[in-house]
């Protein structure tokens, strides 16, 4: 009998998936011209990574992709600083290829701002769910928690609670 490979990491999963569905998204909206938020329900069926994961999990990593594509571009607006600022960490610390196809659907993103603006709010994080990449305060003690590739948000372990928001460098 064969030995069988170990277990994949569900986050890791979900993190690579994050990835994959930020590729085509933008894959796409350079051949439609559309901006990456829009392209979300039209390249499920695309992605191969995505197979694996429940039609309400497919759904939750729109939201986190969508959520953190509005949160970026709405800082770019309102401050006029650079995406790495918006990070709150050194982009050296992140891998590179990611990083330059998020920077990409950021910047399509913020000309599609007016648009959003309408709807978009600075975002809320929750424990639970998954996020891209930058830095999270903890709003209820104010600690940080840094990412530098998609993961799931955990509850703060000091103070357990589950709600947090962007640290933006101003």
């Amino acid at each position: 009998m064969k030995d069988l490979p170990p277990p994949r990491d569900p986050i890791e999963a979900m993190g690579e998936a994050y990835e994959a569905l930020l590729e085509k998204a933008l894959q796409k909206a350079h051949q439609s011209g559309s901006a990456v938020h829009d392209m979300m329900g039209a390249i499920r069926g695309d992605i191969a990574a995505l197979n694996k994961f429940s039609d309400d999990e497919v759904v939750q990593l729109e939201e986190y992709l969508k959520r953190d594509m509005v949160d970026a571009a709405w800082y770019l607006d309102k401050t006029g600083k650079e995406l790495k600022d918006w990070l709150g960490f050194d982009v050296a610390l992140m891998k590179h290829e990611f990083w330059e196809r998020f920077s990409q659907a950021a910047d399509q993103t913020t000309t599609a701002l007016y648009q959003l603006k309408l709807e978009a709010e600075i975002a809320e994080y929750h424990g639970g769910e998954l996020i891209g990449l930058g830095t999270l305060v903890c709003d209820q003690c104010g600690e940080k928690l840094h990412f530098h590739k998609p993961g799931r948000i955990p509850p703060y372990p000091k103070c357990h609670s589950a709600l947090f928001h962007r640290q933006h460098i101003e």
